[in-house]
């Protein structure tokens, strides 16, 4: 069989090549020799170099066993008749030994070796099994090169037996197709997959991702991703069509990761040795710590001097977290940066190959095939690398917003000052995602130098010592570049500022958007907002024009170098020719340089941005935490349930002390009652009991679990139900029993769903009485050993509060037996506390009985005698004929039902008329405080039956997500705000820049094809001179086309289209705020602007260049080979097809993707606001668990987003790669007529074709996804605003209302479209002067008829006329500033105080500290060093809730208008504040018209006439004596407050 014989001393190397034999033959083939050393070999070194890795990995990751299966029976069974053909040979070439037919010693180590490999392939076929590989990579690689490896004998052997009479080696020949058809059956079955290994998590995932069970090729080639780019092009996709996330990628796993390498980070920071002076050192074991977690040793280092601490380095921390991840992705990119350079060399044979004339047509080719087998191979490795990099960067941002959670959950008071919840919620948005950019770019770091090395060894090869000039160019194009970087950074960070100062400015704009309508101060804000983003965009434009320079420095570069080298080429020396060979192979090498130098710049501003980014998170990170010691929780058994010591607590360590001097015991079971003025410190006395305050000396003790009740209730955006039960399982008995005691009951037949009505962001379809009931019920469910009331009766009605003392806190309540400390400013329950503490100025004053106090005739006693003791009368005479007084509405009183939000719903007045019907002896909450019935007695059957499910409508629709095609019109929208002929314009330079770039590189052909010519000398200077010319222009266009592109137009835009949106939500009515969370606005106003700001410019631009880029290349390669036209038409059908399946599918997750971001911040932004509650309930896990949960629901749709990625990049390259090999193959066939300039360029410009059609997909995808925000911009733009502010021809005069008369005429109006009417028919007349007390049960309506006079409820019929003017015709603005209100909750908006009171600055500093004086604010503020300009935090949380009630009623006496409006605003005022404002309201605004909503009857029964309101109707409206004698509904409601 052989050719040549082999003889005994010949080992066969002698004739591994023979020229003659390969490549000048017409049929080629490979030496004998060759075939069986080298092309043996291959496959099997490659199995036993791996084959330790990988044992070793498979080691390390079991996924459970595969049971064996038919597959795997067949693979071994083949794997072992491979070993026997092989070793057949083995024994034949033994046995010819013996027959005295001695072969060389390859035929015996040849065998040999391919059978121990084939045993080790059975092996790794059965130890994959066993460790749960379903479809193994690194055989179907191994069975891949062995058939590859065996084609060339295939192929010969038959050659070679058609030549000869025969086959000489009968059984060798035998035996080599056998072990061929065998290899491709391994080959063919190892394509297929394995059942998932037993009890995977597959089996039980409703919805697995397929990628887990997806075979090697279907992963290398993202082939399992095609299912949901089907189901994504037939219907747009929804959630549950996602699949689940992976479980290495869940936060679950990834969060503990990195906060156990950061834990041991810190405890490393602060284990340095402390060599500085006046550092002192002490260890203690971290006591239960809030982490969820555990966490190691906290070691506390205290500092004297304060430098030289080695900070804790979070960047460590996430290279040990996800290092190791990443690092198998960089791999994949060094394999593929070599492989890049493969392509160049075999342009130079191509070229080579057209210039000689005798060459084989075959040669040709195999060379083009394997340029397409090069280019097909690189996109494999390439994409493997992306994908690697990406989920890096997708678990990254999952830790670093997990971390960031569970921190804000137990960072100190101090910290959350320097950390307001917009920039807490930046480092989450924003950046967290900058790290997750840069993870996909972060291996340029060293992937480009290496490219930029090899590619200049391979063109100092080419054209010599000229590359230096080239190189030059580069080099001093770097420092430009570093300079721009660096600046742009300053810019960077400069709008971060200005960012978090806009939304923290709209985020409290949001939140107080009620008193901005009711004062008409909307303007004032909007200016304060528009300051800020001008601020911004000035520095968006500065950015801009550094990015022209640098944008026009990085174009042209290539050019530069190119143009450089070549002139210096030919001008050095005469005998130098710039031949096709030498240009093209040089411009493809220039062209690689292009990509490493343009990314550089772009990694290198991309880790800047992320190490700003790095700083400001590690900084959170660092912050202090909450003492879990501050309070001593051990279970020690002990009489006192809570114990201080002299304590003294700061809420920062650097303020002064709130609270000193203190020192109280409470006994078990006790109820003790905390008075005091305001701002004395009572509610800081509870926060100091629940450890948020730091300690700065004593001991205090709690012992027990606690639940806690805010001043101002925090309820969460879930049901009613949920909000009570807290994380507590559900029992009906009892949950029943919490609802009636806190009178609940009644208002659930109300709400439209009952306990299932979902509860808006911050309780916003509550009323105030509500949300603290259901705050109250929160605590009674609990079931904890101490309860920490604070001023739980405030917000609530006369009656109810007595209801709920009696049947919750009060000596007979559900809370007897329990440990209960209660703030209250409500005299009437004093007698029946066990203790009273008296609190004034942050120390204990006084502490005993009710008895006791009064016996020490202290400030107690004093403060008592200002309220007549008759007030008080014992409960027995209050109950006398309480139950026939008037049964018939007994059950109305308690409905507290949502009167001053709109947001209440369709069902609700359906509910309110059957109430009065139902009002038989077991639901009337009179009769069963009189009978004082013990849940416990009451017999099942009596239990208010369920309601029957009710349709619950959604207060807050779900966040739509626009489905199908972005509407042109969003992109014909974008373009006006630009302006249509500047955009018309700025498309025709990007065509001409482009056209210059083409020019330039036809000509340098025209010049290549010179190297004949006898004339090139004299040609030299203009060849240069025109290619100069042509690159420069193009240099000069695309600097002009940055400029007018990002500096001008698109910033014009952006500034357009935010400019809109704040308009039009600042007009918008208020239900459009009670229906859309907070969160939702926001986010348009960071993300979707930050979007338009600076995202779309790029995308558009990058859009432009490759567009036109593609054009050329395929009009260049048609109208070289006009045979191309035939090829292009598939392909690019092709291509149109894979993009719409892509650009569908991709457009939808992205969408899908925005709108599961909202909820994490939402979530985020009210656990800030309840960290108290959720610490006091102990609840951190679970909350951290919800984020969690939130977050991975959000990677669910980001996860297929960068698949899709792949999948197309994959599909799209392949398209690339077809046409360079069809380029290739027209340039051999076109050999005869096209001159090497021709084919070089025409080849070289389809090398870079791939790159440029798949950025362009990207980029058509991006851009639809992006300038959805343009689209999501626009509908708050569209948002249906109120009546116009001010009316041209209807303005009032400036002294109006002269008088202050008010007349409703038949007037009616209801909440929304479709809703009942809130007030039926009220017509009543008040003169100026008059003083109106507004009394009703709650829902009556009665803070429906302030909001009537504001308009912020318009008329469904009839008017209200103010002295002679109907207030529907003229202007909101005009109406509004002349009416004041002093609102239920006092909202104050972060400035200074000056601000807060009169944000036009129209009165004068005297005029502001009268008022002062009249609020008895005067002595506080003048104790402040900064004055008018102390400093508000954000919603004014540096003054108590009593305080801000002041403030709001100095704004009030600052306008001092003819009509006041008091909506029970003394609330959350102690009694004795209370009488001076109610007499400071008395003198101040003794002529004015006055209208009080009361709560506390006493304060309305002076008043000029009541109004008692009813269902929407007036019930009674008389002077407050004439009342009382009615014996009515107002008797009732005196004689329950005690006053009758």
């Amino acid at each position: 069989m052989q050719r040549r014989p082999l003889t005994n001393h010949t080992w066969c190397l002698l004739h591994l090549q023979e020229p003659n034999l390969t490549l000048h033959a017409e049929i080629p083939d490979l030496p004998q020799c060759f075939q069986l050393t080298v092309l043996a070999w291959t496959p099997c070194v490659y199995l036993w170099l791996v084959s330790p890795l990988y044992l070793f990995y498979l080691k390390r990751n079991s996924k459970g066993y595969i049971m064996m299966s038919v597959l795997n029976r067949v693979k071994t069974i083949f794997g072992l008749i491979l070993w026997l053909v092989c070793w057949t040979d083995l024994f034949a070439s033994f046995h010819e030994m013996q027959q005295g037919h001695v072969r060389p010693p390859v035929y015996f180590v040849t065998p040999l070796i391919l059978g121990m490999t084939m045993l080790l392939a059975t092996f790794l076929i059965q130890f994959e099994r066993l460790r749960g590989v379903q479809s193994s990579g690194v055989l179907f690689i191994f069975w891949v090169l062995s058939v590859l490896c065996a084609i060339v004998p295939f192929r010969s052997k038959i050659i070679y037996a058609g030549r000869e009479e025969g086959v000489s080696d009968k059984l060798r020949f035998t035996t080599f197709y056998a072990y061929f058809s065998v290899t491709v059956a391994e080959l063919i079955l190892s394509c297929f997959n394995e059942k998932p290994p037993l009890f995977s998590n597959v089996a039980t995932d409703p919805n697995p991702c397929p990628e887990s069970t997806a075979g090697f090729l279907s992963k290398l080639t993202f082939w399992w991703f095609t299912s949901m780019a089907i189901k994504g092009y037939r219907s747009p996709l929804e959630s549950k069509d996602l699949w689940s996330l992976n479980k290495q990628d869940t936060s679950e796993l990834v969060v503990p990761n990195l906060l156990g390498e950061w834990e041991g980070e810190k405890v490393k920071a602060q284990s340095v040795e402390p060599e500085m002076k006046g550092q002192a050192m002490y260890s203690k074991p971290a006591v239960e710590s809030n982490h969820v977690g555990t966490s190691p040793e906290e070691v506390e280092v205290l500092l004297a001097g304060g430098k030289g601490v080695r900070q804790p380095s979070f960047l460590r921390a996430l290279l040990k977290a996800f290092g190791p991840y990443f690092l198998i992705g960089s791999a994949f990119k060094l394999l593929q940066d070599l492989i890049t350079f493969i392509n160049p060399q075999l342009l130079r044979m191509l070229i080579e190959f057209t210039k000689e004339t005798g060459m084989p047509s075959w040669w040709g080719f195999s060379l083009a095939f394997m340029m397409f087998g090069c280019a097909v191979l690189q996109t494999l490795i390439l994409h493997q690398h992306f994908q690697y990099c990406f989920v890096t960067g997708m678990r990254l941002r999952s830790a670093i917003i997990g971390a960031i959670y569970r921190k804000s959950l137990v960072i100190t008071n101090e910290a959350k000052r320097s950390s307001t919840v917009g920039e807490v919620v930046n480092l989450m948005s924003v950046d967290a995602q900058r790290f997750m950019d840069l993870t996909t770019f972060l291996n340029m770091l060293w992937s480009a130098p290496l490219q930029i090395i090899l590619a200049l060894y391979f063109l100092w090869q080419t054209l010599g010592p000229s590359v230096l000039a080239g190189v030059a160019v580069m080099v001093l194009l770097i420092p430009f570049n570093a300079v721009i970087a660096m600046k742009t950074k300053a810019y960077q960070v400069e709008q971060m500022q200005h960012k978090d100062m806009r939304i923290k400015l709209m985020n409290e704009i949001l939140n107080g958007i009620k008193v901005l309508k009711l004062y008409a101060w909307e303007v004032s804000f909007r200016e304060k907002v528009l300051q800020v983003r001008q601020k911004e965009l000035a520095v968006l434009r500065k950015a801009a024009y550094l990015g022209s320079l640098s944008i026009m420095a990085w174009t042209s570069a290539p050019f530069l170098v190119a143009l450089t080298t070549f002139a210096v080429y030919v001008s050095v020396d005469e005998n130098n020719v710039l031949d096709a060979e030498k240009a093209f192979v040089s411009l493809s090498l220039f062209n690689i340089l292009r990509f490493p130098l343009n990314m550089l710049p772009q990694v290198i501003t991309s880790l800047v941005q992320a190490n700003v980014s790095l700083k400001r998170i590690q900084t959170f990170l660092t912050h202090d935490e909450l003492d879990p010691g501050n309070v001593d929780r051990k279970p020690v058994a002990s009489d006192f349930a809570v114990t201080v010591v002299n304590g003294k607590f700061s809420w920062a360590k650097k303020d002064r002390p709130a609270l000193h001097n203190i020192n109280a015991m409470v006994p078990q079971g006790s109820l003790l009652a905390v008075v005091g003025h305001v701002g004395c410190g009572k509610s800081s006395l509870v926060s100091a009991l629940l450890g948020e305050m730091e300690n700065l000396e004593g001991e205090i003790s709690v012992r027990g679990s606690v639940a806690y009740v805010p001043q101002q209730a925090w309820i969460q955006n879930a049901t009613l139900r949920d909000n009570i039960l807290f994380g507590k399982p559900y029992v009906e008995q009892k949950y029943r029993c919490v609802l009636n005691a806190c009178a609940l009951t009644p208002d659930l037949d109300v709400l439209p769903g009952g306990d299932q009505t979902e509860i808006g962001e911050k309780g916003i379809n509550l009323s105030g009485g509500q949300r603290q009931r259901v705050s109250l019920a929160r605590a009674l469910y609990s079931e904890a050993d101490i309860y920490l009331l604070d001023d739980p009766l405030s917000a609530v009605d006369a009656h109810v509060a007595k209801h709920i003392f009696d049947n919750v806190i009060g000596p007979e309540g559900a809370l007897r037996g329990k440990t209960r400390i209660l703030v209250t400013h409500g005299i009437s329950f004093l007698p029946q506390v066990d203790n009273i503490l008296v609190l004034v100025e942050g120390t204990v004053s006084e502490m005993g009985s009710y008895q006791d106090l009064l016996k020490q005739n202290g400030a107690f006693a004093e403060f008592l005698r200002n309220y007549s003791l008759e007030d008080i009368i014992e409960d027995d005479d209050v109950l006398l004929d309480e139950e026939e007084s008037f049964p018939d509405d007994a059950l109305s009183n308690h409905t507290d039902m949502v009167d001053n939000e709109p947001a209440v719903n369709e069902a609700r007045r359906q509910f309110m008329r059957q109430i009065s019907v139902m009002s038989n002896d077991a639901e009337n909450p009179k009769a069963m405080s009189v009978r004082r019935r013990r849940c416990s007695e009451r017999r099942h059957g009596e239990l208010v039956q369920e309601k029957k499910k009710v349709q619950v409508e959604k207060l807050i629709q779900a966040e739509t997500a626009e489905t199908g095609r972005v509407k042109f019109s969003v992109y014909w929208d974008y373009a006006k705000a630009v302006g249509p002929l500047l955009s018309l314009f700025i498309c025709f330079l990007y065509a001409g820049q482009s056209a210059a770039a083409i020019g330039a590189n036809i000509w340098l052909s025209q010049w290549t094809n010179d190297a004949d010519d006898s004339a090139r000398q004299e040609n030299v200077h203009m060849r240069v001179g025109v290619y100069a010319a042509l690159g420069i222009s193009q240099g000069a266009l695309i600097l002009a086309n940055s400029l007018l592109c990002r500096a001008y137009s698109m910033l014009k835009a952006a500034h357009a289209t935010h400019l809109n949106m704040l308009h039009a939500i600042l007009r918008a009515p208020q239900a459009f705020f009670e229906a859309t969370p907070s969160g939702r606005v926001l986010n348009r106003f960071s993300k979707d602007v930050d979007t338009i700001d600076s995202l779309i410019p790029d995308n558009i631009d990058i859009w432009m260049r490759t567009f036109w880029y593609t054009v050329n290349v395929l009009l260049i390669c048609s109208a070289l080979t006009p045979m191309f036209l035939l090829v292009i038409v598939p392909l690019m059908t092709f291509y149109w097809w894979v993009q719409r399946f892509y650009v569908a599918t991709s457009r939808q997750l992205k969408r899908l993707e925005s709108v599961s971001r909202s909820p994490i911040y939402s979530h985020f932004s009210e656990t800030i606001t309840g960290t108290s509650v959720i610490r006091a309930y102990g609840r951190n896990g679970d909350f951290v668990l919800m984020s969690d949960m939130k977050v991975d629901e959000n990677q669910k749709s980001y996860y297929p987003g960068i698949v899709s990625n792949r999948w197309l990049g994959v599909r799209i390259e392949f398209i690339g790669n077809c046409v360079v090999l069809f380029a290739g193959l027209f340039a051999v066939l076109g050999k005869e007529k096209l001159s090497p300039g021709l084919v070089g360029l025409s080849v070289s410009y389809a090398l870079q074709v791939t790159m440029s059609l798949n950025w362009m997909v990207r980029m058509t995808s991006d851009l639809e996804s992006n300038i959805v925000a343009v689209e999501r911009v626009k509908e708050y733009s569209e948002t249906p605003s109120e009546a116009p502010w001010e009316v041209e021809n209807k303005k009032p005069p400036n002294e109006w209302p002269p008088e202050g008369n008010v007349e409703f005429a038949d007037y009616s109006v209801r909440y929304r479209e479709g809703l009942e009417l809130v007030l039926r028919n009220i017509s009543l007349k008040v003169k100026g002067g008059e003083k109106i007390g507004i009394v009703g049960r709650t829902g009556a309506g009665k803070s429906s008829m302030t909001l009537c006079l504001f308009r912020l409820l318009e008329a469904a019929s009839g008017e209200i006329i103010i002295d002679g003017v109907k207030i529907a015709e003229i202007g909101l603005h005009d109406l509004r500033s002349k009416l004041t209100i002093i609102p239920q909750e006092p909202v104050l908006f972060s400035g200074t105080l000056r601000m807060n009171l009169d944000p036009f600055e129209k009165y004068s500093d005297d005029d502001i500290w009268n008022v002062l004086k009249l609020s008895h604010l005067h002595k506080f503020v003048s104790n402040q060093p900064a004055k008018l300009d102390l400093e508000c935090s954000e919603g004014g949380e540096n003054l108590s809730v009593g305080q801000r009630q002041l403030v709001c009623l100095a704004r009030a006496l600052l306008r001092k208008s003819r009509i006041l409006i008091l909506d029970e605003a003394t609330a959350a005022i102690d009694l004795e504040t209370d009488d001076l404002i109610q007499s400071t309201i008395r003198t101040q605004f003794e002529d004015c018209t006055v209208f009080t909503i009361a709560h506390r009857l006493n304060t309305i029964m002076d008043y000029t006439r009541v109004l008692v309101l009813d269902k929407g109707q007036i019930a009674e409206f008389d002077t407050p004596t004439n009342l009382i004698a009615q014996k009515g509904i107002f008797y009732g409601m005196v004689k329950d407050a005690g006053l009758a």
